[in-house]
């Protein structure tokens, strides 16, 4: 019997995707685009300074800009400080520039964090690492279910919204490698309206910690309990676009450290 099959191929390293993006940004007049999305990167930047990845940051494997945020491929090992602190220190650096800022509206970020094989090209950053695991990261930055949560709450308390992956929960939470006790997140159910999407996920608010989206406030906090989700809203945000390859020209694109 004759089986078919295609020859092997390597699987690439895995990565660390972080995706960011603005709330509201395509509200903005067009006039403010160009400086929000420097003040984007710059306060991202700042807040990997702050928790000790500057190193990673500024010579990331991969970086595409979408204008309104952008995905950057960054060693694994990095994956729990990810989690904790960055977070929270972005939190800060965004209520900091709000505060330096009164009278305009509050700038506030999504994050979402995966982990997956992709390939690189140290000669050409902006557009390499492109792969199904990239595309689930901005898959997750879309989700319902966390443009409802930072719209949910008041701007004077959540500035970031972040929600990462099963796996990277499984691997880098529930393992224990980052600093947050597992219940800081909420299972949820990740779709995006109009895209085949539906995969498991989890929620976090660094401002709002513990569980306040749980569904059912008698369910004891569970992190083994994949199945949880939350309901979603028949309201749904501005769809956000998908990554376009443009050089930050403030970055060294060179390889990234070994994850």
């Amino acid at each position: 019997m004759t089986i078919s099959r295609t020859p092997s191929r390597p699987l690439p390293p895995y990565r660390a995707i972080l995706a960011v993006d603005a709330k509201d940004f395509t509200k903005l007049p067009a006039s403010a685009h160009e400086d929000t999305s420097v003040a984007i990167k710059s306060v991202v930047g700042s807040a990997m300074r702050d928790a000790g990845l500057e190193a990673d940051w500024v010579e990331p494997f991969f970086f595409g800009d979408t204008g309104d945020g952008f995905a950057v491929g960054l060693p694994t090992r990095i994956l729990p400080f990810l989690i904790d602190p960055f977070p929270v220190l972005l939190q800060d650096r965004l209520a900091q520039r709000r505060n330096e800022h009164p009278g305009e509206v509050a700038l506030r970020l999504r994050v979402s964090l995966h982990v997956g094989p992709l390939p690189v090209d140290s000669a050409a950053p902006s557009s390499t690492g492109n792969g199904a695991a990239r595309n689930d990261t901005h898959r997750l930055l879309d989700a319902d279910v966390i443009k409802e949560a930072l719209r949910d709450v008041s701007p004077e308390i959540a500035l970031v919204a972040m929600i990462i992956s099963e796996r990277v929960y499984d691997d880098v939470v529930r393992g224990r490698y980052a600093g947050l006790h597992p219940d800081n997140f909420v299972p949820v159910t990740a779709r995006v309206a109009g895209k085949s999407f539906d995969q498991p996920a989890w929620l976090h608010l660094p401002a709002q910690p513990g569980r306040p989206f749980e569904s059912d406030p008698t369910k004891t906090a569970d992190p083994a309990n994949h199945t949880a989700t939350i309901p979603s809203s028949p309201f749904l945000s501005t769809n956000y676009g998908q990554v376009a390859q443009i050089n930050h020209g403030g970055m060294h694109q060179g390889e990234g450290a070994t994850g």
